[in-house]
């Protein structure tokens, strides 16, 4: 049984790592230990786990516990603290995507990892759940030939879009902006399914909806002038998680979990579009909005022989359905094929409950697909978001291997 400890406590440290470790995996884990800079937070995830011990310095646990393995769900801009520390301890990470926010920390977990000896996994649930995996199996069968061209254009709703814009990840310097917090998810997808590295970015990206774009803001809801007539008013006393875990919880740190999704603060972009050229030669056309009337991706992948085209539109942020989805196949001689996909209802489009078990099970399971992501790709899919953010910043395109030449991986 694995000794393993947590670093973070928030929402998603919690659901997807906490409780399942303490209820679902017990008989394969032994979690032993929570640490976050927030002791209130910490202390809350340590009652809903049947009292898991706390610690209040990071180091402190790693020399109480000697873990096998960490997990790190913290805010982004600080999992390589975490992860490289924890190697340099001789355990190994698992690590909340993205796995870090720019070139710099990349190059020093990379580094780390290798001096270490030990592993870094990236949880990238996308790549375990039904529906992108079916698109993974047909792709690799060959169902289109040597692909070419993808173009994908994914949309967050005024709900899951806005809640970005009220929280750390509002500031580049915490989370890289959504095209490196939110897209790595979509650039990992890619490259699974090109099965190549990117070589060169070009990018463009602007606020249009969020930050500065309107008089009528404040600084919080709670204590905002506006509550009655701003369409993303948000009470925390009406959502019991973020009331306890956060609101309550401001006196340890200051963190503020409503802030006006128009405050100045805000220096990531709402409107983006990507241009990514893959050393197969295969181009990706990538596109996010953060401010759609309603929540969901479209994809085209174009081949030597035929075209895919794949939709998804969901009722929620943890992109839940109820019905099931379809692949399109278009072939060059007329004829079509319509896969049908069952989707689970579980979270991440049933990505997480097929995660956990290769995470906890402690089970050595075939991979034909390689599912299973590393350093090498939690940095591929990253550094694309951090060279579109480079591109826009400088106006120019960025190449990837002078990021993280190759040779270093």
């Amino acid at each position: 049984m694995k000794k393993v400890v947590l670093v973070g406590a928030g929402s998603r440290a919690l659901y997807m790592f906490a409780k399942p470790m303490a209820e679902d995996w017990k008989s394969h884990i032994d979690f032993c230990g929570i640490y976050d800079t927030n002791r209130i937070r910490a202390n809350l995830v340590s009652v809903e786990c049947g009292g898991i011990p706390v610690y209040e310095d990071f180091g402190a646990m790693l020399k109480a516990v000697h873990p096998d393995t960490v997990i790190v769900a913290s805010t982004d801009s600080t999992h390589h603290t975490y992860i490289v520390a924890s190697l340099r301890a001789g355990c190994d990470v698992i690590t909340e995507k993205p796995m870090t926010i720019d070139a710099e920390k990349t190059n020093e977990i990379i580094e780390a990892e290798r001096a270490s000896g030990r592993k870094v996994t990236v949880t990238f649930n996308l790549r375990f759940a039904p529906y992108f995996a079916k698109v993974k199996e047909l792709l690799a069968g060959g169902a289109i030939g040597e692909i070419h061209h993808v173009s994908l254009e994914w949309y967050l709703d005024r709900s899951h879009g806005a809640d970005y814009f009220r929280r750390w990840h509002a500031e580049m310097k915490n989370s890289g902006g959504l095209l490196v917090h939110k897209s790595t998810h979509h650039f990992d997808i890619v490259n699974w399914w090109v099965d190549a590295f990117p070589a060169d970015v070009q990018a463009y990206g602007s606020r249009r909806f969020y930050g500065p774009t309107r008089a009528e803001r404040g600084v919080r809801c709670l204590t905002c002038d506006y509550t009655d007539t701003c369409e993303f008013y948000l009470d925390l006393s009406k959502h019991p998680f973020m009331e306890t875990y956060y609101h309550k919880a401001e006196s340890e740190d200051g963190y503020v979990r409503d802030r006006c999704v128009f405050d100045e603060r805000i220096d990531i972009y709402d409107n983006m579009s990507v241009q990514v050229r893959y050393n197969s030669g295969a181009l990706l056309t990538y596109s996010l909005v953060a401010y759609s009337p309603y929540e969901g991706w479209r994809a085209t992948i174009n081949g030597s022989g035929g075209r895919m085209e794949l939709t998804n539109i969901y009722s929620n942020a943890d992109m839940r359905q109820e019905e099931d989805n379809r692949i399109k196949i278009y072939k060059p001689d007329g004829t079509t094929e319509d896969i049908q996909v069952s989707v689970s209802a579980g979270g991440h489009g049933g990505g997480d409950a097929k995660l956990h078990k290769i995470l906890f099970s402690g089970v050595e399971t075939e991979d034909p697909l390689g599912q299973q992501a590393g350093s090498y790709a939690g940095a591929m899919s990253l550094l694309i978001g951090h060279a579109a953010n480079k591109s826009i910043q400088e106006g120019r395109q960025v190449h990837i291997a002078d990021l993280l030449p190759i040779r270093t991986i």
